[in-house]
């Protein structure tokens, strides 16, 4: 490993990807005009380099070329070298993966692209070794010859460049023109059962799953099946879900001893993963088994969502309680090495009788299941299966396999750790505190929603400007970068989820804050939905609206449904109309291939359905009314949304927010419950064992 003395430019940035760019010998550049006025100036095309810090192939490329002097040498004579993380500046990220996947037929990180000076992309590819290899043409012949056409000829390069260019245009507005739809409202069911179609197709009977490997998690599917089985009354949409859940968390991508699911797994039985961690997933994963919990009663689902969140509280939060990012796969260079063990370290760790035990419920084998070494798991069974074919006594064996747990937690707490990247996205903060705050509903569990609101008032206070914009990133002390689309829609969804769980009026207040930010800084008023910049954003070629859910769900997925609940809170017919047509510019995508907008699908379900609507209104000291707020809250209602009328509010709460709560009042002083569907009311409630016969038979 080649370690420059002198750092590069990158030195000055806060993003740990970048920062971990900045010995190498490449005179790297941020993306800047610093960068494109020196590509226009020495008429240099630009090579950029696109990834995250806990990106495995990033450090095997950086290793392999970018801390190599030999390359180095060939990009700063000839090239302008921009490093961007795609965390940051997911809008480049997304520009330019679309010109990779248009050029190629695929993507992935680290992302490699050479543009012209005025940043229009004409080649694209994502990992290359320094010299052929394995049938992959090497970076050391790419940039060969990119430099020697560019010298010879370079007009045919920028010409390529900017027909390439107005082609993704063209594209992208035909795009959106079809998403618009022909302004015929929201389609039917047909989309819905389509999906479901789909996913059984796909379904993997043996391990759970869709598909083949690798294999994502990919919870927002999971999320659709489980409403789709409330709504359709389909037990097999259930079953696929309860096995995949099962499947996932029994595989090597749960990790059963620090806990917090990995990114993805290698292979179809979840064994081996792809070590990073993620916040996004684990949050999202979280909300899926607590929904499965909600459901099914299985308590299962619900330990696993608390160990979930037992990781994120102990490694991935900022003692000011908000979220850090990731989690690098590698440490000491090796992927994986802080997660496996052999059998004489778990011997070391348990002794020898405790060795054997521990081995046989955790599937550990003298010759390993990877590379040599031992990803704990139990493919075998859950202890409790276990215990069951053994004749052991279950209890007893859930016992000693925490006490083995802690005792190689402790062990494996002495091994170098992975690298954190510890900056602050305010959208995957949006999406662990809605997780949080569905904990503190489902489980009900107070703590969950106090770490949510502490990440919330994190978010509020520190990122956003004066003016109330939201920012996007925050590490070391600076909160920057105008907030994207994804920004104001999860943390949208993570207000409402924490109003819901607290009562609070602060959160709902700021989600409608929020919510006047989202329309007036993306709202496509042509076309419909969103645009992923805001319209004081930097201006790149193209600006793009995403519509995909991928491993993170859209923007305007998310949107669309939290704007049709905070309508539905707020009684605005106006609000109802934009998530509305938000929702239908979504259908017309989503009709090519619906399993791909299964976010969308539950906004849609939402829709189709007509809402729910829980108002529940009394004395905040009243046993009464906690009791029937605890019953609404652990039941399983996607759909619903919940309005908490404290009537005895000094400051007025929630009704100023909500005048219409006037004709909701607490009848006769007593703790009262309505329930409302397409703005209709039943006869409000007063009785807690009526409400609780209401929700079973729903």
């Amino acid at each position: 490993m080649t370690t420059h003395k002198v750092p590069n430019r990158l030195a000055n940035e806060k993003s740990p990807y970048l920062l971990q760019h900045a010995h190498n010998p490449v005179d790297w550049y941020p993306w800047g005009e610093e960068a494109f006025a020196k590509a226009q100036a020495e008429n240099k095309p630009i090579f950029l380099s696109v990834g995250y810090s806990t990106c495995h192939w990033c450090h095997v490329m950086e290793r392999e070329s970018f801390e190599d002097e030999e390359v180095a040498q060939l990009l700063n004579n000839h090239y302008v070298a921009i490093k961007v993380d795609r965390e940051e500046r997911p809008d480049i990220d997304a520009l330019y993966m679309s010109v990779c996947q248009a050029l190629t037929g695929s993507g992935g990180w680290p992302l490699t692209v050479l543009l012209t000076p005025e940043k229009k992309p004409f080649y694209a590819g994502t990992y290359f070794p320094k010299r052929k290899m394995f049938g992959r043409i090497g970076l050391m012949e790419v940039l060969e010859q990119i430099r020697s056409k560019w010298e010879q000829d370079g007009e045919a390069l920028i010409q390529y460049g900017n027909e390439l260019m107005q082609e993704l245009q063209a594209f992208e507005r035909k795009n959106v023109a079809n998403a618009g739809g022909d302004g015929s409202g929201i389609p039917g069911e047909e989309l819905l059962h389509e999906a479901y179609k789909l996913y059984q197709r796909q379904f993997d009977e043996e391990y759970g799953g869709f598909g083949q490997a690798p294999k994502f998690p990919t919870p927002h599917n999971l999320s659709f099946l489980l409403a789709y089985s409330q709504a359709y009354k389909q037990p097999e949409a259930l079953r696929m879900v309860e096995k995949t859940l099962e499947s996932m968390y029994r595989g090597g991508m749960y990790d059963h001893i620090g806990f917090g699911f990995s990114r993805y797994s290698t292979d179809r039985e979840w064994l081996v993963p792809h070590f990073e961690k993620m916040l996004y997933d684990n949050a999202l994963l979280a909300i899926a088994y607590l929904e499965a919990y909600q459901l099914t009663g299985k308590a299962l689902y619900a330990d696993i969502a608390e160990q979930i969140f037992t990781y994120v509280k102990r490694d991935m939060t900022s003692p000011e309680g908000a979220f850090y990012s990731a989690e690098d796969a590698d440490s000491e260079g090796i992927e994986g090495k802080f997660y496996v063990f052999t059998r004489d370290e778990i011997e070391e760790a348990l002794g020898l009788e405790d060795m054997h035990s521990y081995c046989n419920v955790y599937g550990i084998t003298p010759e390993g299941n990877f590379e040599g070494a031992n990803i704990p798991n139990l493919l075998r069974g859950l202890p409790e299966e276990q215990a069951e074919l053994k004749e052991l006594n279950p209890l007893g064996l859930k016992t000693r396999t925490d006490e083995w747990r802690e005792k190689l937690f402790a062990y494996r707490e002495q091994r170098i750790h992975p690298a954190k990247d510890d900056k602050v996205l305010t959208s995957w903060n949006g999406l662990m505190i809605a997780a949080l705050a569905k904990g503190a509903k489902a489980l009900q569990k107070p703590e969950y929603a106090q770490a949510a609101a502490a990440a919330a008032d994190f978010i509020w206070t520190t990122l956003r400007r004066e003016d109330g914009r939201l920012l996007a990133r925050y590490r070391d002390g600076e909160a920057a970068i105008p907030a994207y689309v994804d920004d104001y829609a999860f943390l949208l969804w993570g207000l409402t989820e924490l109003y819901e769980a607290t009562g609070q009026a602060v959160h709902l207040e700021r989600a409608i804050a929020l919510k006047d930010g989202l329309l007036a800084l993306f709202a496509d008023k042509e076309g419909g939905g969103f645009f992923f910049t805001g319209h004081d954003g930097e201006e790149l070629p193209i600006r793009s609206k995403e519509l995909y859910d991928g491993a993170i769900p859209s923007g305007n997925s998310v949107a669309a449904r939290q704007l049709w609940k905070l309508s539905v809170i707020t009684q605005d017919a106006e609000l109802k109309a934009i998530a509305e047509r938000t929702a239908q510019m979504l259908a017309a995508a989503a009709a090519e291939y619906p399993p791909g907008y299964s976010m969308y699908l539950q906004a849609h379900l939402a829709l189709v359905s007509g809402g729910r609507e829980w108002v529940l209104s009394g004395k905040r000291g009243d046993a009464v009314l906690h009791g029937m707020l605890s019953q609404v809250q652990r039941a399983y209602q996607p759909d619903a949304a919940l309005i908490v009328n404290w009537t005895d509010a000094e400051d007025g709460g929630v009704q100023k927010l909500l005048p219409h709560l006037a004709d909701k009042p607490a009848v006769d002083g007593q703790a009262t419950v309505y329930e409302c569907r397409n703005f209709a009311c039943r006869q409000p409630l007063t009785n807690p064992e009526a409400l609780k016969e209401l929700l079973v038979r729903d």
